[in-house]
């Protein structure tokens, strides 16, 4: 069950900057991606941010960038406008709730006069979840797979 929450796309301003560090910052105490750390100012400036309330709450956020393809071809001919998600995020009391589709939703028809795609890239721990919510849910196509294994 979805709570109430607004979704929309913000302004970025310094307080709305300090508070997606601190979510970050969560985030990042999580240990649920590989290698994610928390954000500093030059990692948001620039990008177009999305916010979901619950009431004065952030419940997440999802942010990123406009791009052009390069060496993307085997997707995309050169040059083809797209939007790449860079980090979505919902606070862990608050998941499973639809809201991170409801972000999802809202940026997609939000950048949708100016990209032809959306992209991702993602470093969970949880990969089973996070493919069946981007593949199934959000009717994304899956494009490659970086795989490691430490030897020693």
């Amino acid at each position: 069950m979805t709570p109430a929450v607004k979704v929309f796309e913000a302004d970025l301003t310094p307080a709305l900057i300090d508070e997606l560090i601190a979510l970050s910052a969560d985030w990042e105490s999580e240990n649920s991606c590989r290698g994610y750390r928390k954000n500093t100012e030059e990692d948001i400036h620039g990008r177009r941010v999305f916010l979901a309330k619950d009431g004065v709450r952030t419940a997440g956020y999802l942010f990123g960038k406009l791009e052009k393809s390069e060496n993307m071809s085997s997707v995309m001919p050169e040059g083809t406008p797209f939007f790449e998600v860079e980090e979505i995020y919902v606070v862990p009391d608050l998941r499973s709730k639809g809201i991170g589709s409801e972000l999802f939703g809202y940026a997609e028809n939000a950048v949708r006069p100016d990209a032809e795609y959306i992209l991702l890239s993602t470093a969970t721990k949880n990969w089973r979840s996070i493919l069946h919510f981007y593949i199934d849910e959000l009717c994304m196509d899956f494009w490659s797979a970086r795989l490691f294994k430490k030897i020693s």
